[in-house]
């Protein structure tokens, strides 16, 4: 009788949790990169909806535009630079292969006291320092210190970024789909057709974007089809914490 009891209870609870999981629409975070040089950027906080802004550190207009969003209870992270395999420039608040901790510390702790209220860091270019096992350990360690995540912008393939994180318990998420690498509406149309679909396979899905006026004027057209396709459009951090319920099932590749 008691063992009845108890696999009847079991069902239902399975079930409930199977209709939770299926009831829960799909979710998506879209970040804006590359905020903070240009007066044009502050056009980002039209962009309907929960989007996260991604800040340059030390640049005209990053800090101004982020106290905004922040006021309107929109997310921000910092958008750190760091060294690429291409020897760009790479500007103020930059992680480089020659620093040591406790110079890339400093860099990450005067950068987060411009944007005390960011949630997070991602990484602007990167393709070299994200492959490096030192500088990526220095980093999710400030990040673990300070409870930020960290998303991976994945410009390199063999980016540690995420394995890294993952050792050291800071949370941790990667891009998916750029949406604007070229700036024509049917381009980031169909990134976002492709951003749609990952969610829906998927459950959640992280596209990124950048404050070029092309794409501020698409996303604002585009955007409503979240809705439309039941998907909805979350800040990072609320999609770090639905990725990681046991609700959720896991990310694929494709």
């Amino acid at each position: 009788m008691i063992y009845s009891l108890v696999a009847r209870f079991s069902f239902f609870l399975l079930l409930l949790i199977s209709t939770f999981s299926f009831a829960q629409p799909a979710q998506v975070a879209i970040v804006i990169d590359d905020i903070g040089y240009r007066m044009t950027d502050k056009n980002v906080l039209n962009i309907p909806g929960k989007v996260t802004f991604a800040v340059l550190p030390h640049t005209p207009f990053g800090e101004r535009i982020a106290k905004v969003a922040n006021a309107r209870n929109q997310e921000v992270i910092l958008h750190i630079p760091m060294e690429s395999t291409l020897g760009k420039k790479l500007g103020p608040g930059a992680l480089t292969s020659d620093m040591d901790e406790k110079a890339l510390r400093q860099s990450l702790t005067k950068s987060l006291e411009e944007v005390p209220f960011a949630v997070g860091i991602n990484n602007h270019m990167g393709s070299h320092l994200t492959t490096l096992t030192e500088p990526m350990i220095w980093t999710m360690q400030f990040l673990k210190d300070n409870n930020m995540l960290f998303l991976d912008s994945v410009t390199s393939p063999n980016s540690l970024g995420k394995a890294i994180a993952n050792q050291l318990g800071v949370p941790v998420m990667s891009r998916h789909v750029f949406l604007d690498n070229h700036l024509n509406h049917d381009y980031i149309a169909g990134q976002f057709k492709q951003l749609i679909r990952k969610a829906k396979k998927n459950q959640v899905a992280i596209a990124i974007a950048h404050p070029h006026p092309q794409t501020v004027e698409s996303l604002s057209r585009l955007i409503p089809q979240l809705k439309q396709n039941n998907i909805e459009l979350v800040p990072l951090s609320s999609l770090y914490l639905r990725e990681h319920t046991n609700l959720a099932p896991s990310i694929s590749a494709e």
